[in-house]
């Protein structure tokens, strides 16, 4: 039982409601889409398959609670699943970052879910698995990547029609870093009072934004 990985690394918490928290990242090889936004093009095909196992010993021999597993698109790789509840029964908090376009409905119900909707500028509107938002539940977190006002609208209409809000954790609206003043996002979501979370990615303002493995 494998699992192709790009890398394993200590950092913090760059996004969602539990931004700034030290955490483990899993990231694992493979993405089968292409958004115009990407930041872990180096994701796509590069990594070194390892069994679920080692890989497990690894994150658990590094004293820290909370543990995302990334990518790429870490739903292509079954034996991700017991990877998680394996890390679960360890007592771990488990985060994962999916892109949507994939059935969440076999993740072990003590993950905490953080699921993307693509936006229209994302180029990959057209993949959002809309059947997977019954599956989402209070521990959940959906997020929008905004690129544009187009992509804004897009979500407030999403957020509403499907009652996001009311289903998950947080909703979040990020920006495309560099792409679109974050002032403009904020002054939005105020007007519409729209129920949501605003955030930034932590990591890109510590770092150089191009940095890897943090």
């Amino acid at each position: 039982m494998n699992l192709t990985v790009n890398e394993i690394y200590t950092s913090i918490q760059g996004e969602s409601t539990w931004a700034g928290l030290p955490c483990v990242f899993v990231r694992l090889t493979f993405c089968d889409l292409r958004c115009s936004y990407c930041d872990t093009e180096y994701a796509f095909y590069a990594g070194t398959k390892r069994p679920v196992d080692d890989v497990l010993a690894e994150v658990l021999a590094i004293d820290c609670p909370l543990v995302e597993i990334t990518g790429g698109e870490p739903l292509l790789q079954k034996n991700v699943l017991p990877l998680m509840a394996k890390l679960c029964d360890a007592g771990r908090t488990v985060l994962i970052e999916t892109s949507g376009a994939h059935d969440i409905s076999q993740i072990d119900p003590r993950v905490h879910r953080i699921m993307d909707l693509k936006t229209p500028s994302s180029g990959e509107c057209a993949r959002n698995r809309f059947e997977n938002i019954p599956h989402l539940a209070k521990r959940d977190e959906v997020k929008f990547v905004l690129g544009s006002r187009e992509d804004y609208e897009w979500a407030r209409t999403q957020i509403r029609e499907h009652r996001l809000a009311e289903r998950v954790n947080a909703v979040l609206l990020s920006p495309v870093f560099g792409k679109i003043d974050p002032r403009n996002i904020v002054e939005w979501m105020l007007e519409d009072k729209l129920p949501v979370r605003f955030q930034l990615q932590l990591h890109k303002f510590i770092w150089d934004p191009r940095t890897k493995g943090v």
